[in-house]
């Protein structure tokens, strides 16, 4: 979907910036020099893109990610590569805390005339849909990111390009594509801004019913434009992205809780229990029996490697007045 476009100021004599939250991703600090940093707005909590890439470790917290059209549950030590331009959006439940590194190498970018950096262009491309990063190569990257936010300068950025070699070469399992298309969007849209307030919406108010009308209302456009719009950047139909809100929602209180499986579908938004058994097994591989008596954890699909895929024609009562 269509997001705000954020605008990366990179600090003084830099080319990329390390960001870093200790409470929200909306209340950031630019590190400057081991000791020393400056606060800047962060956009984390909505719906945004910018040109530059960014990679994110979260150091602490957890919640629900949205990343191209790709929407899943997340926690400590969640570790994502983000492509130019590709919208995204961490909904964290309660306080967190992370590293973020953010560049932009385009085409005339001086880091191309080195010939052994043009490994770096299929890494680049695959980013565009949004990769997670597993295994040895997460456990590494994440030390070489707290080495970044130690250092300063030239050691800095021979650390950055270390770590984008260390990707580059890494094996294909352990670099999950999480969006199903790469998205390009384009900073000129008009709707740009009344498809964030649209989001930011759905996210805070999906347990309840939800109304096409409100979102018409909130957004301002028509009912072709907004339905076209939305599912033309999401790759979802506003009432499929409610449907898994409303199941991630489902997921932790089966992880997190003992309510009987009913209290848990209507609390999530769910207004039929049939419809919500017939998504879960869909989405999720098993019954919502089975997968509460799986060993406790991070929320991960099991059916499918990003919820959502597949959804076009189910539906809950979403009222479209």
């Amino acid at each position: 979907m269509k997001a705000v476009r954020e605008k990366v100021e990179l600090p003084e004599g830099r080319s990329f910036r390390v960001l870093r939250w200790s409470r929200s991703p909306s209340d950031v600090e630019c590190l400057i020099a081991p000791g020393r940093a400056v606060g800047v707005q962060g956009e984390g909590n909505r719906w945004h893109f910018h040109p530059e890439m960014e990679l994110t470790l979260f150091q602490a917290g957890e919640g629900t990610r949205f990343i191209g059209d790709h929407i899943g549950a997340f926690g400590r030590g969640d570790l994502i590569l983000l492509g130019e331009r590709l919208p995204h959006h961490w909904h964290t439940r309660g306080p967190s805390s992370g590293l973020s590194v953010q560049w932009h190498f385009p085409e005339s970018h001086p880091v191309w005339a080195f010939p052994e950096h043009l490994e770096f262009r299929e890494l680049f491309r695959r980013a565009e849909r949004g990769l997670r990063l597993e295994g040895r190569t997460a456990a590494e990257v994440t030390g070489l990111m707290q080495e970044i936010a130690r250092s300063q300068g030239a050691m800095q950025l021979a650390l950055l390009l270390r770590l984008l070699a260390l990707l580059a070469s890494a094996r294909s399992n352990e670099l999950q594509p999480l969006s199903s298309r790469s998205f390009t969007l384009s900073a000129a849209s008009q709707y740009q801004l009344a498809i964030s307030r649209s989001v930011q919406h759905l996210v805070a108010n999906f347990r309840k019913e939800v109304r096409l009308a409100d979102l018409l209302r909130i957004s301002g456009l028509s009912r072709p434009t907004f339905a076209r719009q939305f599912k033309q950047h999401s790759g979802h139909s506003f009432s499929a992205f409610v449907n898994q809100l409303r199941l991630q929602a489902a997921c932790r209180e089966l992880r997190d809780t003992d309510r009987a499986i009913l209290d848990v579908a209507l609390g999530s938004g769910f207004p039929q229990l049939t419809f919500f058994n017939r998504l879960f097994r869909r989405e999720m591989g098993c019954t919502p029996s089975a997968y509460r008596a799986q060993p406790r954890g991070p929320i991960k699909p099991g059916g499918r490697s990003s919820v959502g895929k597949g959804s076009a024609g189910t539906r809950s009562r979403i009222r479209a007045s």
